[in-house]
């Protein structure tokens, strides 16, 4: 028992390092020999034409009932607003974060079960905050390992280009689903927000899609105000009712220290293909829904706290604040008492969503009220 014990908390706390732009910071060489592949990076066979027509490709999908993660709520709420009619809900496409730790290869098997189930304790936590205003689409995908991000072995990028090449069959098969004038919450959280922006970049922006898409939440992922936004088709999310614009935040709590993060971020070449470098960062704050405020504990609608095993959580208003600073990092104040999983410098990125569910379930609402009738 103390044996599986320690593997569990060990495989948790890989788990948080898993999938983010921040993970390469952290990996020593003990992390690089313990999980990035040594093995050759081997190209993945094309899925097949309308694989993602098959409802067992997805872990969330409004035919799925029974079982269905994105349909998680935390015990005994309720939404203090009527349910959306039919005719007004959006589709909601959410890419989860990396849940597969394996080392024996670049990209997780569709069949792997243990990074399937991780994966839906991620949607549990986080697609969940959409469920009030429309149906979850949440794709399986060979996603990359976590080892991809802790090397700068050519293998890691093209375990993430595989990995975005099952994303976009998914969200292409996704598109051909939905009524033609239906509106479009797109939303992922690391690896998942990772290859939201290419998404965007490629699939929204410049194309009358861009009209349909209400918000756009790229969670846990740096992106570029002036190097990344003019590619992604969408406006910035300046004002809570505003639509057809992008959110994006990564959570500290404080004394923060995020100065490795930018040292990398600042090595990188932006979308519109100049460096990255002191370049601010996209900051929403999820309790305003707006860009770089500050807000008070009080105005924080709910924060999910997990139990120990990340299975449920128990809503807590009033707990945790947030502020934008001048570089565009989200700091929340003292570390809150939400769980184990913080990572170094005060980084909480595994609960960017778990801070704000309340509010981010607000924000999606709001915004859907604001979006232009069909």
């Amino acid at each position: 028992m103390a044996r599986k014990f320690l593997y569990f908390v060990a495989s948790m706390v890989i788990l948080v390092l898993a999938g983010a732009f921040v993970f390469r910071l952290y990996g020593d060489e003990l992390m690089e020999v313990a999980f990035v592949p040594d093995t050759e990076f081997t190209a993945q066979e094309v899925l097949e034409t309308n694989v993602y027509a098959d409802p067992l490709m997805w872990l969330a999908r409004p035919e799925l009932v029974k079982g269905n993660p994105a349909l998680w709520l935390p015990q005994g709420y309720e939404d203090a607003e009527p349910a959306l009619p039919e005719g007004k809900k959006a589709a909601v496409f959410f890419i989860h974060p990396t849940s597969f730790l394996d080392k024996d290869r670049w990209n997780a098997p569709l069949d792997d079960k243990e990074s399937q189930a991780r994966a839906r304790i991620f949607l549990r936590g986080q697609a969940s905050a959409f469920n009030a205003i429309g149906d979850v689409w949440a794709p399986r995908y060979r996603q990359a390992t976590m080892g991809a991000f802790l090397t700068t072995k050519p293998e890691g990028q093209q375990a993430l280009d595989a990995a975005y090449q099952d994303v976009l069959a998914a969200f292409d098969y996704f598109i051909t689903q939905i009524p033609d004038d239906q509106p479009i919450i797109l939303a992922g959280h690391s690896q998942g927000s990772l290859h939201l922006t290419n998404l965007l970049k490629d699939r929204v922006a410049g194309t009358p899609l861009a009209n349909r898409i209400v918000a756009a939440y790229v969670a846990g992922w740096p992106v570029s105000v002036d190097t990344d936004i003019p590619e992604m088709g969408l406006d910035i999310c300046a004002a809570p009712d505003q639509t057809r614009c992008i959110l994006s935040w990564q959570s500290f709590a404080e004394p923060a220290d995020y100065g490795r993060i930018l040292t990398v971020y600042d090595m990188t070449i932006g979308f519109n293909g100049k460096p990255r470098k002191d370049s601010k960062l996209l900051c929403s704050n999820p309790i305003n829904g707006d860009i770089d405020s500050s807000a008070l504990a009080t105005a924080n609608l709910g924060t999910l706290v997990p139990n120990e095993d990340l299975r449920e959580a128990t809503l807590v208003a009033g707990s945790v604040p947030a502020r934008c600073d001048k570089r565009g990092f989200l700091l929340i104040g003292d570390p809150p008492e939400i769980g184990p999983y913080a990572l170094p410098g005060n980084n909480y990125h595994v609960y960017d969503y778990s801070l704000f569910w309340a509010n981010i379930r607000a924000d999606a609402r709001r915004r859907m009220a604001s979006f232009p009738v069909r």
